[in-house]
This record gives structure tokens, sequence and C-alpha cells, in this order.
């Protein structure tokens, strides 16, 4: 609900005619399918010190889809981290401390990769050309 009330409010303030609201729409879906291939590829990669590489591509090639996939990598970065904020409250004051330093590197990287900065620069050494 909250999804369609923020879409609703950003054409009703922007003035989207009903082409770019199509555009936009089209894409956020695009962009969320580029920022879930990052997520796929990272766990299928499974390689060390790579997070913040494919947090910056997920963002970067979703931003190059245009303000749709530059709105889907917030809402979903936005979404990451209520959860991971409620997933698990055992964790120690120690632990949620090394948590909020990793999560302010990724969210650095999430930005580089938006503003359309080379996400080959968070690229860890021997990461296969695949990725």
């Amino acid at each position: 609900m909250k999804l369609l009330t923020g879409l609703i409010f950003c054409s009703l303030v922007l003035g989207v005619s009903s082409q770019s609201w199509v555009s936009f729409l089209s894409e956020a879906y695009h962009g969320a399918g580029d920022m879930w291939r990052a997520y796929s590829d990272m766990k299928e990669a499974n390689w060390k010190n790579s997070d913040k590489y494919f947090h910056a591509r997920g963002n970067y090639d979703a931003a190059q889809r245009g303000p749709g996939g530059v709105w889907a990598a917030e809402v979903i970065r936005l979404a990451l981290e209520r959860v991971m904020l409620i997933s698990d409250p055992s964790y120690s004051c120690l632990s949620r401390y090394w948590l909020h330093e990793d999560s302010m590197a990724d969210q650095e990287a999430n930005r580089w990769g938006r503003s359309g900065n080379d996400p080959n620069h968070y690229r860890p050494k021997g990461l296969p050309d695949k990725y």
C-alpha cells in the first residue's frame, strides 16, 4: 500500500503524464530485476569481500534504467535495511556495532553505484570475469 501511495504521490507532484508513468514503472521493474541479479550473482560467486562490488553493481545497473530504476534501488535498500534491523534482536552490542559499520560501507557502495560511478572500484581481486 505504501508503494502505491508513493507512486501516486510522485506522479501528482511531478505532473507525470501517463506515458511517463508507464516508463517510470518499467524502469522500476527492470531496476528491481537488476538488483535481484546482482544479489543472485553475489550468492553464486560466494567470493570473499565481494559484497560491496555487488551492491555498487546492482545500484549502478538499476540507475542506468532511469529515475524509476533509481527509485527501485532506493526502495529495496530501505526495505533491506529495515529487515536487517528487526531480523535478529539477539545480537550483542558488539555485533550490532559491526553490523552497523558493515551496513554503512554497503550504503556507500550503493550510493557510489546509483551516482553512475564505476562499480569496478569495489571489485575484489580474482573475482571471475563472469561477474
